[in-house]
């Protein structure tokens, strides 16, 4: 039975990594598809296009993201990624997708407090941490 639970747990676990990578890759295509849409100039269109998402991307990269240069507290990881779910529940609803605003945004709330209450976020910073340049080998051992 333990076996069984503890199966499933890595199941549902694994399910949620691949939702956050999804829901990722629709916040930047809606990002991108919004900044397409949001004027009729054509230069306008492909800068909005690539800022926007590039935008989210920079953000995502340096702060949010498990191998994040800069490691912020929980409570700012968590405000960023309200910024960049937000806006792109923003630029959906500006787009006339209200529903599929409204699922982004419910699936990267329930994304969230997954990644929160299953400690995946910590998991996931614990099994980059490794040890500096030049450290003992039994330190780069421990490491491993």
């Amino acid at each position: 039975m333990t076996t069984t639970k503890n199966s499933l747990s890595a199941a549902l676990r694994g399910a949620n990594s691949v939702l956050r990578f999804l829901l990722e890759l629709a916040a930047l295509a809606s990002l991108g598809v919004w900044g397409y849409q949001a004027t009729s100039i054509l230069a306008a269109q492909l800068l909005l296009a690539i800022a926007a998402p590039l935008a989210a991307a920079v953000l995502w990269g340096a702060f949010i993201a498990p191998r994040a240069p800069i490691v912020l507290p929980a409570a700012g990881r968590t405000a960023l990624e309200v910024v960049v779910f937000g806006s792109a529940t923003l630029a959906l609803v500006a787009l006339g997708e209200p529903v599929l605003a409204t699922v982004l945004a419910a699936l990267a709330v329930v994304n969230i407090v997954l990644l929160t209450v299953w400690g995946q976020w910590a998991a996931a910073r614990a099994a980059l941490v490794r040890p500096p340049v030049g450290a003992s080998p039994a330190a780069r051992r421990r490491a491993a």
